[in-house]
């Protein structure tokens, strides 16, 4: 058995791409897919049919609309590929209008269902801003499932919780970056490696907590380096993988041991927390990775996104 079959013995794997013509190699459940993910695929040849025929079929709507057909188009493709869900973002530069980004949630759930696409089957992705959550926990009251992004502090995934949202992404890799710059020629590979890297240990923490106190929010680990960040969280409910590394994975025959179990987290010495407004913006500034890479990736994104309207004024 490869590692890539013997993961999904205990997790659900999930794949980090708008490629989708790299899915079918994998087999994976479900598919998640982010603004620089979209563009990075729509720049390959292969896919400048698709975005031609979505630009002239919608040239003369607004960019935001002919964007989120774009991103319609992709989700569909890969949920003809894959069987679970797709994971499709609202517009970064919406990060802090909790009103628009539940109207932009709304309007990629009404282009999928004119697509014949069951709600069931998508994921909005939001940034886990407060007004991120704030808007996914409206979301979720209207029947629509969220997936919130983009999350580094635990104060974020308590308040994903408890706004009930579907699903959750902290990211692993983008935590282990920060720490390893921030430490600088301190940092030693060995000893932040597998079970000791911050990113790994992020997540173990967040999952011990939902399972503790039986918060049915899943949690999939996301923004992985390397394959041994990936096995140090095998038991976790869901990964999101990258082509790159599911191709690693499916090559080796290396062991696959379980980390992370319900039932072990529901015995783990934890105490409950609660954050409202202030006391979430507070503990998110007092971390100061959290707070940087929440900026960062924001940032990223909405350069991404601009990127991508060029490109289809461009087609």
């Amino acid at each position: 058995m490869n590692q890539l079959d013997a993961l999904k013995q205990f997790t659900t794997v999930v794949a980090d791409t708008g490629d989708f013509k790299q899915l079918d190699a994998f087999k994976p459940q479900d598919a998640t897919t982010n603004p620089s993910l979209i563009l990075k695929a729509v720049q390959k040849a292969d896919y400048a049919p698709l975005v031609k025929d979505t630009v002239s079929q919608f040239r003369g709507r607004a960019m935001d609309e002919i964007v989120d057909r774009l991103l319609v188009r992709f989700g569909c493709e890969i949920l003809s590929i894959i069987p679970g869900r797709v994971s499709t973002e609202v517009d970064a530069r919406l990060s802090f209008d909790t009103a628009a980004t539940v109207a932009r949630g709304e309007r990629l759930i009404e282009l999928y269902q004119a697509q014949g696409i069951h709600s069931d089957r998508i994921l909005i992705k939001v940034a886990s801003t407060w007004e991120g959550i704030k808007a996914a926990e409206q979301l979720e009251r209207k029947g629509i499932r969220t997936n919130l992004t983009l999350l580094f502090a635990f104060c974020q995934a308590v308040a994903c919780g408890e706004a009930k949202v579907q699903l959750i992404s902290p990211f692993v890799g983008r935590i282990y970056d920060w720490y390893k710059k921030n430490a600088g020629a301190a940092w030693v590979e060995a000893d932040n490696a597998e079970l000791n890297d911050p990113g790994v240990k992020s997540v173990a923490q967040i999952y011990a907590y939902y399972k503790k106190f039986g918060i049915a929010t899943e949690v999939m680990g996301a923004s992985f380096r390397n394959v041994g960040q990936i096995t140090a969280l095998a038991g976790c409910d869901l990964l999101t993988i990258s082509p790159d590394l599911l191709a690693q994975m499916a090559a080796s025959e290396a062991p696959v041991t379980q980390h992370l179990n319900a039932d072990a987290a529901k015995t783990a010495d934890i105490e409950h927390v609660s954050y409202d407004e202030a006391s979430f913006r507070l503990a998110l500034n007092n971390d100061a990775m959290a707070t940087e890479k929440l900026a960062e990736g924001i940032r990223a994104f909405c350069v991404d996104a601009v990127k991508l309207e060029q490109l289809l004024l461009a087609a």
